[in-house]
This record gives structure tokens, sequence and C-alpha cells, in this order.
């Protein structure tokens, strides 16, 4: 498509409210005012060559969508949280109930006994009613994200709401993810797998540790793929990362991008390579991927996809940082949905795998319906 056809494209509509606009904030910066939306990025690559500030939402089942907003602006002052009204914490509902996720646990061990993984990240969707407001007024997204950062801060924390009605397809997002799913800068691309996760560091198991080297070489392999030959490396291996009321086992692996990687082709090549991240499905890739389609009954959608911002100068040079969509609500159609999984191998126990997802669901589930950090996640 060419230059003169984007710009022909009619703007969304004007007003008052900055959110009817469109606005995206993340990492101390807010962008506002969407002027153009791509709704497949890996199908139209290079619509991302224009100049300006993109926010990519990736589903796990896939697709990844582009917005591109006109401005963007340190942002200190936060919002204080006020204007947040969540569900009433016993609405929550499950995907899998303990019994249904036990069983999945067991089917994965089945089938990592068989030969077809040897690790796969199983997952329920959280769910409850947030209808919009009598006006029809959408959730106030900015607000969830001061009570996330309030009371569950996190390095990539961030969100995106184009509201219904502002010219463009919508998109609701809120996220405190701790996960770096893609940094690019100056030629290269870095990830930060998570995988091992316990109350405190303490707690890490050697099955923590074992499958975390598996997914950090899984991630080593996808990057291989769009670097240069010998540029991949493991700068971190198992590092400690704590959270609020957890900790993780983290790893970093970066490289070199190809010679001539820029632009839009740069995204084609990185998404084909590596999406959906490697943390939050498993190992081989496509086998996890399809035998977990056999077991969650609910699609993840941006759980477990991708959100952030990418910066593209007038000179074509990009910069980026994508988080992995976990700890991250995403509100559509009257209904907040929060994702949470755990990563199972041959060493795991089924119970214990099913703490997991309430370790990693509880506090920001309590902290989104108001009631404090340790309400209990339904099953």
């Amino acid at each position: 498509m060419s230059r003169d056809s984007r710009a022909a494209r009619p703007r969304p509509a004007r007003s008052s409210g900055g959110a009817a606009r469109g606005v995206a904030w993340f990492r101390g910066r807010v962008l506002r005012d969407v002027v153009e939306h791509v709704p497949d990025v890996a199908a139209e690559p290079d619509r991302l060559r224009e100049p300006g500030h993109w926010v990519l939402v990736g589903e796990f089942e896939g697709r990844v969508v582009a917005w591109r907003f006109a401005s963007s602006r340190p942002d200190p002052v936060a919002d204080d949280g006020r204007g947040w009204h969540g569900p009433g914490p016993g609405t929550w509902r499950s995907s899998l109930s303990r019994e249904q996720y036990v069983d999945g646990v067991r089917a994965v061990r089945s089938a990592i006994r068989e030969g077809e993984v040897y690790q796969a990240n199983l997952c329920r969707v959280l769910s409850a009613p947030l209808p919009a407001g009598p006006d029809g007024a959408e959730p106030d997204a900015r607000a969830l994200g001061a009570v996330l950062a309030a009371g569950n801060p996190a390095p990539y924390a961030g969100g995106v709401h184009v509201p219904s009605g502002s010219g463009v397809p919508p998109v609701w997002v809120v996220t405190a993810s701790p996960e770096l799913f893609l940094r690019v800068s100056g030629g290269w691309v870095t990830s930060a797998p998570i995988k091992g996760t316990a109350p405190e560091s303490g707690g890490l198991t050697v099955k923590d540790h074992a499958e975390n080297v598996m997914i950090t070489d899984l991630v080593r392999n996808d990057l291989q793929r769009v670097c240069e030959p010998g540029t991949v490396e493991v700068t971190t291996l198992l590092g400690v990362e704590r959270h609020p009321g957890l900790a993780h086992l983290v790893s970093t692996v970066r490289g070199r991008l190809r010679a001539g990687a820029s632009g839009g082709s740069l995204w084609a090549d990185l998404l084909a390579a590596t999406f959906p991240p490697g943390s939050v499905s498993g190992a081989p890739k496509r086998a996890a991927l399809d035998l977990l389609a056999r077991l969650e009954p609910e699609p993840r959608g941006v759980y477990c996809g991708a959100v952030g911002v990418v910066d593209v100068a007038a000179d074509g040079t990009v910069d980026a940082e994508l988080a992995v969509g976990i700890r991250t609500f995403a509100w559509r159609d009257g209904v907040l949905r929060f994702g949470t999984g755990a990563g199972i191998t041959w060493g795991s126990d089924a119970e214990a795998e099913w703490e997991e997802t309430e370790l990693k669901a509880r506090r920001l589930v309590a902290l989104a319906s108001g009631a404090g950090a340790a309400s209990p996640v339904p099953d």
C-alpha cells in the first residue's frame, strides 16, 4: 500500500476524553491519538516502515495487530487509580476447574512419556463480568494500570486503550508483565524468558532450573533464525528476579540481527521465528501448541501473546520493546479476562502446578477486584 493511500484514510473522531482518541502507556511514556491501524502485522509487515510510534498487541493464537499513535511524551504523573471500578471478587470464573487442570497436567505428562513434547505451558483463563457504564463508557484502563502499578509494580507494565467509536478497531489491554519478549535496539535483539516460579527464591526447585534451561535453549534456537551466525549468546543463565509475592528464574539471550534487516521486513522475520513466545508455549514449540489446543477449552487471546511499543525513526531505525502478555488483563464485550498457567514437565506434580497458577493470579485478580492482594482465585 502506498504512502498516499495510507494518508487518505479517515482519521478517528476527536473528543475531549484522552482514551476516546486512543491512549497507550509504557515505561514512563504516554502515546496519544491513533492515526493508523494494521490488522495483521505478519500479512502487511511493510506497513511498519512508517515512521512514528506503534503499539503492537499479539494474540497467543497468532495474530499481531498494530496501532500508530501521533504523539509520545514522558508521563511522570500516573493516574491515582480512583477511576477504577472492577468486578466483584466472587464473580470470577475459570475456564478449567482444579480437577480439569490436574487432568490436563496428567495429559501433558503422558505426551512427554510418549515423546510428543518435552514441556508444555498449560493455562487457564479467568473471566468476570464488567459491563460498560450506562452511557456506554468503557472501563478506565489507565486507572487499572495505576492500581496495578501501586500494588504490583512490574518492569514491563503498561497498557493500551482504543475505545469503540474512535474510528479504528478497538483494543483494551493492561499489563503488569515481568517478562521481556523482544527488545530491538542498535541492530541487536534480546529476549529474557522466565521459567521457574516460587513464593520465595529458596523455593525454586531442580525442576524449575531444568525447565528454564530447556526454554532458554528454545529461545536461542528461535533467535538464530533471524541473527548473524555465531552472534547469539546466553548472557545470563538462571538469574533470580524477585517480584511482589513471588520469585522467578530468568535467563537472557541476545544476537545481532542479520545485515539489512530493518523496518517492516524485520517484523516479518522476527514474528515468524519467535511468536508466540517459547516460554509460554513449550518445546518443541509446534508440537506443544498442538497439544495445548486440545487441552485448553478457551483461546488465550492477548494472554501469553505480546504487548509493547515499536518506535520507527525518520531514517528507518527501529527501537522496540515487547513484553510477554502475562499478568495481563483484557476487556471486551463486557467481560474482563486474565490468564494464568504453569510449565509442565515430566517432573511436575499436578497439584503443585495448580497451586502455581493460583500464586501467579491471586495478587493481581484481587487488586483488579478492589479486594487487596490476598483474595482466593476461582477454580
